[in-house]
């Protein structure tokens, strides 16, 4: 309650401006980074305002970068700030944020793919994941290059509740760019409904908060930023482990254009392919000529109990692995490989 207290009254006081920064350290965003700047404060404080309340909050910021959207997370009165920062450059002009903010922002160099987030933040702020999310949130102008792997990850560390998500349902407000927040956010039916937008539907209640034209940036990017907030949900809609829901969508996605179960086939061995394909449809009780793009969440979750119902039978389904089969007979092919040595040479098992 003390540092509530405290914070309350604490707003940053004159700074150099987030353009003066760069220029004093001479910064510039890197290319093979996928790096842009965000120096319109305005719209800092926009994003920010998507998480909801900040006053007392723990926050973790991905990629802070030259430290503008810090500057709004401290403004919004948050009591504890974590900021994850990769690039060295960067470290200076946050110490500095540090040095006006004491107590409240914490710098660690490093990568947030490999952080242990979980160990960022006191156990104490937890919350029994059937009740309201945790006061702490997730923010962060994600780099490009690093934005579809992450949320991947964090949407895994939900389905295992570790990582951030060990203290609970923590919340997440996050830039993509706008053709990958488009699909996370797509509905059934639409040409933007994807794998994505499958894999975190199922677990989070998922918004599409608004639009930052590409002009905004610095270096401007090619496309426009969506932010997207994520809830995780208090029961994932698949009850399934994620690795095997993951491996059914992979499938059904990678032949967009043509009927779902050209992609469930793929999932077994050529030598049983059409028994099983036939066996997971029909027990599913889904239509096998719908779209990738028209298959709903309960169709998904069908497909997935379907799926883990033969995996039960035979355990040995699961380590199937088409696109490496057809890695190796590519392999074999440009070798040179003649056919007869090709067809000794093990494969994947056949349990069929």
């Amino acid at each position: 309650m003390a540092a509530s207290r405290k914070v309350g009254s604490l707003r940053l006081p004159p700074l150099p401006s987030v353009s003066e920064l760069i220029k004093l350290y001479n910064l510039r965003a890197e290319k093979q980074l996928s790096q842009n700047f965000l120096l319109d404060l305005k719209l800092t404080d926009k994003i920010v305002r998507q998480a909801g309340s900040l006053r007392g909050a723990h926050v973790c910021e991905v990629g802070p970068g030259p430290g503008g959207l810090t500057r709004s997370i401290l403004n919004a009165e948050a009591a504890d700030v974590l900021v994850v920062e990769k690039d060295s450059r960067f470290i200076p002009g946050l110490k500095l944020l540090s040095e006006v903010a004491p107590g409240r922002l914490r710098i660690v160099h490093g990568d947030i793919l490999n952080y242990r987030m979980d160990r960022g933040f006191p156990a104490s702020i937890s919350k029994p994941w059937e009740e309201d999310p945790p006061n702490l949130h997730i923010i962060g102008n994600l780099p490009f290059s690093v934005s579809t792997p992450l949320i991947i990850k964090w949407l895994e560390n939900i389905a295992d509740r570790t990582g951030p998500f060990a203290f609970g349902r923590t919340r997440l407000t996050l830039t993509f760019q706008k053709e990958v927040a488009e699909r996370l956010t797509a509905s059934t039916g639409s040409k933007q409904r994807s794998r994505l937008s499958i894999m975190a539907q199922y677990l989070c209640t998922v918004h599409k908060c608004f639009i930052i034209p590409g002009r905004a940036f610095v270096p401007k990017p090619e496309v426009d930023v969506g932010v997207v907030h994520f809830t995780p949900l208090v029961k994932p809609q698949i009850q399934q482990p994620f690795k095997l829901v993951e491996k059914v969508v992979r499938n059904v996605f990678q032949f967009r254009r043509k009927h779902c179960h050209k992609g469930v086939e793929k999932l077994f061995p050529e030598a049983c392919r059409l028994e099983l394909t036939q066996q997971m449809m029909q027990k599913a009780d889904v239509d096998p000529v719908l779209r990738p793009t028209e298959l709903t969440i309960p169709h998904i979750k069908a497909l997935s109990e379907a799926y883990a119902h033969l995996c039960t039978k035979d355990p040995s389904l699961f380590s199937y692995d088409f696109r490496e089969e057809l890695r190796l007979r590519h392999l074999g092919r440009n070798q040179h490989t003649p056919v007869d040595a090709f067809d000794e040479m093990p494969r994947a098992p056949k349990p069929c």
